[in-house]
């Protein structure tokens, strides 16, 4: 509107904090606020910003960049092994057969061969940003719908590289010169005979691999031992924009690029260091790229042909949703993450923007069939968050739920007095603890998948949505005790939290919580028994530490008890206080002091030290003296 760079800056960050927030607020997820912004300030609504969305997408796009080169972090080659098959036979099946039928249908629909396969290509890729940010908002990564929705999008990143490779053998080669020759050459491959095209980005393959191993990592090492840590910082953005830079050069994705970046680096030391770094950064740009993807779409485009355009949208989501949900039946998922997979990735995804403008560039597409897929792919991007909440409040409660509910939920209602909710690692141990002791539990878990395997090894649990009010009545919450909550996620964890104490507060809750921020909260709610992950683990290595320099192991139990109880004290008094002032600084830095001290003077004062009563060391060092003086 105005030129300037810090108007659109003020207008993105405005559109991103009102649309995102409002969209929060109607339980919405945060990807479905973006894309909103995107559409109101984009140049065919408000007009506030961008030339047709095209001026910032390529800036937009380094948030997936920077997505892709943390993905590629995660994946080391060892877990990639192990997870062959999942990746190899779900994404597999997926691609493969969404290509045939995608290529079919645009064949009846009168396109030429070549054109059919691109689309075909193109709409077999999903949006890795879209599913993977939606997926870990809801805490749905641990369960087998998210590592079966990564399991395919990882396919999907790897076999795009080859789709890309592929490319240039469909174009005509004539054509293609002729192209060339008509404008200036803008990446290294397009200057290639046909042939060395391919030649040239398994190459650049090469490069990104070895340079990883020998040039960047050593590059580090050196960096590191400057012990500045901002040079660290510039250096995981050298890295990112290096091998985004090559990867744009030879005229492949960037974000391709820095996936192999990233997965040549899993196994370095900086592991960690990149990710902790990354991290906040890629929030931001993934948000502002959505925003580019919602304003980057042509009503006028729409306007022109809005019946084939939105004919071909619905065949294509329907296609895909169809090839999700049975390639989800061939791998035996649940109903219920089985639908959640065909909705989360139903979608066209952001490479096929990739490999759409680079097939245009080869001729094989023409500009009114790329406008038109550019369209497609971004309107079902937008689609995609607006599904999933019609899956998750409309057909998964009458076929997902309904059908792993069948369950005799009446006859555990009447027995148990202990309902648990969630169990994975910290549950699983929670519940087995209980059961050891002859105490057992009606458990919940979200994920069938893992509610079938546990119910194998002798385990009684059951799928529900704990934050079902319904789920929890059926469970017999009216007649039971205790309500232990050992859900990873905090915010399903206040949502159980909030709703047991609001309907049935005689229910006496014991709830797990990540760290101290999430007590604060949990405090601020009423709740009494709150066991941070973190507190007993660390406490338990402390003392397991000053044992094994001399400290009798029954004084540290006292200890730890004792420090337990001075943080609980403290952690109450600092519920109340905001967690980001100096005040609150202040004031921590004080409750700090104070329990060190008192620690201190429990010890000082003997009343530990002392205090050898049942402690087993000093037993046995009596009775051991005990008998060497009766034996004399």
């Amino acid at each position: 509107m105005s030129g300037s760079l810090l108007f659109e800056a003020i207008i993105f960050l405005a559109g991103a904090i009102i649309c995102v927030s409002i969209a929060k607020r109607l339980g919405l997820s945060s990807v479905l606020g973006y894309l909103l912004a995107g559409i109101l300030i984009g140049p065919y609504v408000l007009g506030f910003v961008g030339e047709e969305g095209e001026d910032i997408m390529h800036f937009a796009e380094f948030g997936v960049v920077v997505m892709l080169f943390l993905i590629g972090l995660e994946i080391e080659p060892k877990n990639f092994w192990s997870m062959r098959k999942s990746i190899l036979g779900m994404g597999g099946i997926q691609v493969s057969l969404t290509i045939l039928l995608t290529y079919a249908l645009f064949s009846i629909l009168g396109y030429h061969w070549e054109v059919a396969l691109v689309i075909g290509m193109a709409v077999a890729l999903s949006s890795t940003a879209i599913a993977l940010q939606t997926i870990k908002e809801k805490g749905l990564m641990e369960t087998t719908f998210g590592s079966s929705s990564f399991s395919i999008l990882l396919f999907q990143d790897i076999i795009v590289i080859f789709m890309i490779g592929v490319l240039p053998l469909l174009s005509n080669s004539s054509e293609h010169n002729d192209s060339t020759s008509a404008h200036t050459t803008s990446t290294l491959i397009e200057s290639l005979p046909i042939g060395l095209q391919t030649l040239a980005i398994i190459l650049s393959v090469v490069i990104i691999v070895l340079a990883g191993r020998f040039v960047i990592v050593p590059m580090l090492r050196k960096v590191a031992t400057t012990g500045v840590r901002e040079l660290l910082i510039a250096a995981a953005f050298l890295i990112v924009f290096g091998i985004s830079y090559l990867m744009e050069l030879v005229g492949l994705s960037p974000a391709l690029g820095a996936f192999l970046g990233g997965v040549v680096l899993s196994t370095s030391e900086f592991k960690h260091e990149l990710e902790s770094t990354l991290e906040p950064f890629k929030n931001l740009l993934l948000g502002l790229f959505f925003m580019a993807v919602g304003a980057s779409i042509n009503f006028i485009v729409i306007a022109n042909s809005p019946l084939t355009i939105g004919g071909i949208l619905v065949a294509i989501v329907l296609l895909k949703a169809l090839v999700l949900f049975i390639t989800g039946k061939v791998f035996k998922l649940k109903l219920d993450q089985n639908l959640l997979l065909t909705f989360s990735l139903a979608q066209v995804g952001e490479f096929a923007f990739v490999l759409l403008s680079f097939a245009f560039q080869l001729n094989i597409l023409e500009q009114d069939q790329m406008d038109m897929m550019l369209v497609i792919t971004a309107v079902s991007m937008s689609l995609t968050p607006i599904l999933s909440v019609i899956n998750e409040r409309l057909i998964l409660p009458k076929f997902g739920t309904k059908e792993s509910i069948k369950r005799p939920m009446d006859h555990i209602a009447k027995s148990q007095k202990v309902i648990l909710v969630g169990f994975g690692h910290f549950g699983s141990t929670v519940g087995r603890f209980l059961r050891s002791h002859g105490i057992e539990a009606t458990i919940l878990d979200f994920d069938s998948n893992r509610v079938d395997f546990l119910r194998k090894m002798g385990f009684e649990v059951y799928y529900g949505d704990a934050t079902r009010l319904d789920l929890l009545e059926s469970a017999g919450i009216s007649e039971a005790k205790l309500l232990i909550c050992a859900v990873d996620n905090p915010r399903v964890t206040k949502d159980i939290t909030k709703l047991v104490k609001t309907n049935y507060p005689n229910v006496e809750l014991l709830v797990r919580a990540k760290n101290r921020y999430d007590a604060y909260d949990l405090i601020n709610m009423g709740i009494d028994n709150i066991y941070r992950e973190t507190l007993d683990t660390s406490l338990t290595l402390a003392s397991d530490a000053l044992h094994k320099l001399g400290f009798r192991k029954y004084t540290l139990n006292r200890q730890v008890q004792n420090f337990i109880k001075y943080d609980v004290a403290s952690l109450k008094r600092l519920a109340e206080q905001p967690k980001r002032d100096d005040d609150y600084i202040f004031k921590a830095r004080k409750e700090l002091e104070e329990q060190e001290k008192l620690l201190e003077e429990d010890f000082k004062r003997g009343v530990i030290s002392y205090d050898n009563h049942w402690d087993s060391e000093h037993i046995r060092n009596v009775l051991s003296k005990g008998n060497t003086s009766n034996n004399s």
